[in-house]
């Protein structure tokens, strides 16, 4: 009995040591008390992390264990809305850490907090500013763009195309500087960063493999390095030429649609989502092209990627969308989307009668153009 105490006591501090965290995360902003929280979720070896605090005179602490880098989501709700409140209208922030020991502070919100002793958050931000702003930045740029018009305007085709266009040439610009600076950078974890989100929700693998296979053995078997070597190898199931896919998914009244369902039309399989700008901004081109050839065999299959069903059913009913609905109102872990590879929205695949892909990506003029060859000839 001495003994088997013996070797627990001599085991403990070695436990301890194991447990102890490697990354603190603490922040100061202004000085918000209760009901506020924060709240932050984070990757780590694949697994997803989830926390929460209160917030007592602008004051939280976040800590924990990583194996390396990884990818947060932190968000700060001001009022004591909840978490999804805050996620999806609130104050957030992405960012980048590792082990480290970082102080977030602002005089006012997340928004606007800079981060000291983050040696990682430098790197990132300095490959931000080389590249042009974080995508969120330029979302929320477009976001402006949409909500700063009338209700009026934001169902006029013209003003909503413009505001789609802009959009799409800001990513595009962006894309290709990442690109460049992934094939500058093989040993840098943020040109793993680049190439993965310049690579987008289809990946061109004649393009992209070279240089992913060209980064370090080190970078490719992190785990955004797994993942991207995962849509590589994927990438041929969505492949124009390849079969759509099947799937089953509820309709807004819990009813299954299948795409199988569905054969013997062609078919937009479209990924949206209630908060997403661009895709709203497509909405009513998607209208008018819906009642265009839906006498001639054209249906819209949209996957919505929210996570709650009111703001699905107002966005469907605000945006007057006539055509077939589905979700499973699990955000980015939609199941379809999940099988299609889809990171990004808006995205979409375009189906032949047949259940063949004939068209990925496909938005604005180029699929107007698409679709009046197939119905016009």
């Amino acid at each position: 009995m001495k003994i088997k105490f013996l070797i627990l006591a001599l085991a403990a501090p070695f436990i301890a040591s194991a447990q102890a965290p490697n990354f603190s995360l603490s922040g100061k902003i202004g000085n918000l008390n209760a009901p506020a929280k924060a709240y932050i979720d984070y990757m780590d070896n694949g697994v997803g992390h989830e926390d929460s605090t209160v917030v007592v005179n602008g004051n939280f602490r976040f800590t924990g264990n990583v194996s390396g880098i990884s990818y947060a989501r932190m968000a700060l709700d001001h009022t004591g809305g909840g978490k999804q409140r805050a996620v999806y209208t609130g104050d957030v922030i992405y960012f980048y850490f590792g082990k480290e020991q970082v102080l977030i502070s602002s005089k006012d919100s997340l928004d606007n907090a800079t981060f000291t002793g983050s040696k990682v958050y430098n790197e990132y931000a300095a490959y931000n500013k080389t590249i042009g702003g974080t995508i969120m930045a330029l979302t929320k740029a477009v976001n402006a763009d949409f909500n700063s018009g009338t209700p009026e305007q934001q169902k006029d085709p013209a003003y909503m195309k413009a505001v789609d266009t802009r959009y799409r040439n800001n990513i595009k610009a962006r894309e290709e500087k990442q690109f460049q600076f992934a094939k500058d950078h093989p040993n840098s974890f943020f040109g793993l960063v680049a190439l993965s989100e310049s690579a987008g929700a289809k990946v061109d693998v004649a393009k992209v493999e070279p240089v992913f296979n060209a980064l370090s053995k080190e970078l490719r078997a992190t785990d955004l390095g797994k993942e991207l070597a995962q849509r590589i190898a994927a990438s041929g199931i969505t492949a124009i030429g390849a079969k759509a896919p099947l799937f089953t998914q509820n309709d807004v009244l819990g009813k299954p649609v299948s795409l199988a369902s569905l054969k013997g039309k062609v078919v937009l399989v479209e990924f949206w989502a209630s908060w997403c700008s661009p895709c709203r901004a497509e909405n009513p081109n998607l209208v008018k092209e819906y009642n265009l050839y839906k006498d001639k065999g054209f249906q819209i299959l949209s996957v919505s990627l929210d996570n709650v069903k009111e703001n699905w059913l107002k966005a469907i009913e605000t945006d007057s969308l006539p055509w077939l609905h589905v979700s499973d109102l699990k955000g980015w872990n939609n199941e379809v989307g999940r099988l299609y590879g889809v990171r990004a929205v808006p995205a979409s695949f375009l189906v032949d009668r047949d259940g063949t892909i004939i068209g990925n990506g496909l938005r604005g003029e180029p699929l107007n153009k698409k679709l009046a060859e197939i119905f016009n000839n």
